[in-house]
C-alpha cells in the first residue's frame, strides 16, 4: 500500500538539524543569511512605511519559520534598530517590542531560549540611547492555522519557508524514480503539487489576514524561479541530484525499491506570478513590491569576510560540493532518516556530494529566490 506522508507527519518530522554539530543547520546556514541580506531594502521599506503610519506603542513582530542559528535574530534585530532610529528622529517614545518566533515543533527552540538573554544584551549595546523593553516568545506550530490572536500583529516576516508545503500532494503515486517534479514527471505530478501550493498559500494568507492589523506589512520570500515551467532545472535539479543517489542505492540493493518509490519531498518552488496570482485571489492583501534574486548554490562562493583566513577560503573554494551538501544535509536529513532510516544516511550524503559536485563542474548553480511586499488592506 502506498504510504504518504500526511500533514500531521510532515509537521513532526519537517525541521531543520538542531544542535552545533558538523550537519546542524547553526553551521550550514549561511545561504539563508545571505538571501535575508539581499532582501534588507525591501524589509526597510515596508517597516518604515507601517511604522510612520501607525506609530503604535507596542509594536508586534512575528518571524514565520525562525528555525535555530545565526540568522534566528537576525531580522527582528534589524527591525528593532530601525524602529529606534525612526523613534529618535521624530523624538518620539520607543514602542514596546512584542517578538514571536514561530517554527514548528520539531524545531530547537531550547536553543533558542538560550540565546534570547545574549540577544538582548548585544541589541541593547548597539542601539546608541537605548530602546524599548522587548519580549520574546516562541510560538510552536504551523503557519498553515492561525497560531495568533486576531489583529495582534504588526509585521510578518518569514523567509525561504513558505516553499515547504503541508503534506506530500495526493495522486503522485506514478512519480517513479524521482522523489520532486522532475523533466520525467507525468503532468499530473507537477498540477498535484501546484494545487497543493494553491490551497496551502491561499491558506496561510487567511490566516494570516485574521491576525495581521489593519495597514499592517509583511514581506515572505520563497525558493522559487523565474521559469514558469514548475520542472524546469533551476529549481529541481538539486533534488533530481539527490534522486540519482537514491537510485544507485536502489540499484545496489542498499534501499528497497518500494522505499524509494514512497519518499516525496513536501516542497513547491512557485513563480512571481504564481505567488502574486494567489494573493490577489485571497485579496486581504495589497501588493508593494516583488522582487527575484539569485543565490549560487554554494553560500561561501566570494565571501572571503566570513572566513578566519585566505587559507581557509581557498580551502572553501576548492570543494564547493562539500558546502553545498553540507546545507542541504542540514535541511534534508531528518525527512530522510525519518523514511529510511540512519542506516545509511552517510552512504547516501556521500553520493549526493559527488553529484553535487560534478555538477557544479559544469554548469551555473543558482537559487532563485521570489520575494513579495504586502500590506493589509482596510
Amino acid at each position: 500500500m502506498e504510504k504518504r506522508e500526511t500533514r500531521m507527519e510532515v509537521e513532526q518530522v519537517l525541521h531543520m538539524n538542531g544542535g552545533s554539530g558538523k550537519a546542524s543547520y547553526a553551521n550550514n546556514s549561511l545561504l539563508q543569511q545571505k538571501v535575508i541580506s539581499l532582501t534588507k531594502p525591501m524589509r526597510e521599506e515596508a517597516i518604515a512605511s507601517m511604522f510612520l503610519r501607525i506609530l503604535p506603542t507596542r509594536l508586534a513582530i512575528a518571524d514565520l519559520g525562525c528555525s535555530s542559528g545565526p540568522n534566528t535574530f537576525l531580522v527582528v534585530s534589524e527591525v528593532i534598530k530601525l524602529v529606534e532610529k525612526l523613534c529618535q528622529e521624530l523624538k518620539h517614545e520607543s514602542p514596546e517590542y512584542q517578538v514571536f518566533m514561530n517554527d514548528l515543533p520539531g524545531n530547537d527552540f531550547n536553543n533558542i531560549f538560550k540565546s534570547i538573554s545574549c540577544f538582548k544584551e548585544k541589541l541593547s549595546n548597539e542601539i546608541e540611547g537605548g530602546m524599548g523593553p522587548c519580549y520574546l516568545t516562541g510560538v510552536p506550530g504551523s503557519f498553515y492555522e492561525r497560531i495568533f490572536p486576531i489583529r495582534s500583529l504588526h509585521f510578518v516576516h518569514s523567509s525561504y519557508s513558505l516553499q515547504w508545503l503541508s503534506q506530500v500532494p495526493e495522486g503522485i503515486e506514478n512519480n517513479k524514480r524521482n522523489i520532486y517534479m522532475a523533466k520525467t514527471s507525468p503532468i499530473n505530478i507537477l498540477k498535484a503539487y501546484y494545487a497543493q501550493f494553491q490551497r496551502d498559500f491561499s491558506l496561510f494568507l487567511k490566516c494570516r489576514a485574521e491576525e495581521v492589523i489593519e495597514k499592517g506589512n509583511m514581506v515572505l520570500t520563497f525558493l522559487g524561479r523565474r521559469n514558469e515551467d514548475p520542472s524546469s532545472k533551476e529549481c529541481c535539479y538539486i533534488w533530481e541530484l539527490l534522486a540519482q543517489a537514491l537510485n544507485d542505492m536502489v540499484s545496489e540493493g542498499m534501499i528497497k525499491e518500494e522505499e524509494m518509490e514512497t519518499f516525496n519531498i513536501p516542497q513547491y518552488t512557485p513563480s512571481a506570478s504564481e505567488v502574486k496570482s494567489e494573493v490577489i485571489k485571497e485579496g486581504s492583501f495589497s501588493i508593494n513590491r516583488v522582487e527575484i534574486s539569485e543565490v549560487h548554490w554554494n553560500a561561501y562562493n566570494m565571501n572571503s569576510n566570513y572566513f578566519d583566513s585566505k587559507c581557509a577560503f581557498l580551502k572553501s573554494l576548492s570543494d564547493g560540493g562539500y558546502n553545498v551538501t553540507n546545507t542541504m544535509r542540514a535541511v534534508a536529513e531528518p525527512l530522510l532518516v525519518s523514511h529510511f532510516g540512519e542506516a545509511f544516511i552517510d552512504d547516501i550524503f556521500y553520493r549526493y556530494r559527488k553529484n553535487i559536485t560534478e555538477a557544479m563542474s559544469k554548469e551555473k548553480t543558482e537559487f532563485v529566490n521570489v520575494s513579495i511586499s504586502l500590506t493589509r488592506r482596510a
